[in-house]
């Protein structure tokens, strides 16, 4: 049996998710229903994140496996199939020991997206947050998660998570143009987590100081963060795995 990888992105407006919900539009059913036309069989697709519905993904994996061999055009032939939302950007095989797509990424990349300026242009794929703010607090928020590696405060209830234990890499605020974007790079998330985050460090920053942060960080009470912002803000931006365990096919 190979196991293949699937590196995709998708416009989370189009979808209720990523994650199958029976009949109900998300990325892992359209991509389940591609790989079942193209190779004739039931193939089940495994994904290496639990975006929300609105959420985005510049980059995404879902593995599949297969004991057939591939189809000739095969990235083209998927993409032909899929929905205009979604594209496959590249297909790659596993060596040696084969890993999970969502188990075995050594790290997650998020980026969340504002802006203050009414911008039809920007709708569903940025937040609208028209208020003012303290910037340097925000900054300081952000920076202060990386002392940090308890996070039971910014995840939801029914997880099926057994630790809140997460590794934060990076946690910043930069300017991009006209917006304000949250970037966090960590081990692992909890179920929204990143939203969390966001929408709390910007209650905070618009009428609370570092120490009413720290506070709800140190509660591990999910009922004390602000989980708020939409979805259509996100974006999966990248997913690290082990560089020698995926070769590029197509």
């Amino acid at each position: 049996m190979n196991r293949f990888f699937l590196e995709i992105t998708y416009d989370g407006a189009a979808f209720h998710g990523s994650q199958l919900q029976g009949e109900i539009p998300t990325v892992q059913l359209f991509i389940n229903k591609a790989l079942r036309i193209l190779f004739n069989l039931e193939i089940s697709s495994f994904g290496a994140s639990r975006t929300d519905e609105g959420v985005h993904a510049l980059h995404s994996y879902y593995h599949f496996e297969t004991e057939c061999d591939l189809i000739p055009q095969l990235l083209y032939k998927l993409n032909c199939i899929l929905p205009e939302s979604i594209a496959v950007k590249a297909i790659y095989k596993c060596v040696g020991e084969p890993i999970n797509a969502r188990f075995d990424a050594k790290s997650r990349t998020y980026r969340y997206r504002i802006y203050s300026t009414k911008n039809p242009f920007k709708l569903k794929r940025a937040h609208y947050f028209p208020y003012s703010f303290d910037r340097d607090l925000l900054n300081e928020t952000a920076a202060v998660l990386k002392n940090y590696n308890h996070f039971e405060s910014f995840s939801k209830r029914k997880t099926q998570s057994k630790t809140f234990l997460c590794n934060i890499m990076e946690s910043y605020w930069e300017e991009d143009g006209d917006e304000l974007h949250y970037v966090v790079k960590a081990n692992r998330f909890l179920r929204g987590m990143v939203r969390g985050l966001v929408s709390t460090q910007l209650q905070t920053a618009r009428a609370g100081t570092l120490q009413d942060f720290i506070k709800i960080i140190d509660a591990n009470d999910c009922t004390k963060a602000d989980f708020s912002v939409p979805g259509h803000g996100l974006y999966l931006e990248d997913i690290e795995y082990p560089i020698e365990k995926l070769v590029r096919v197509f």
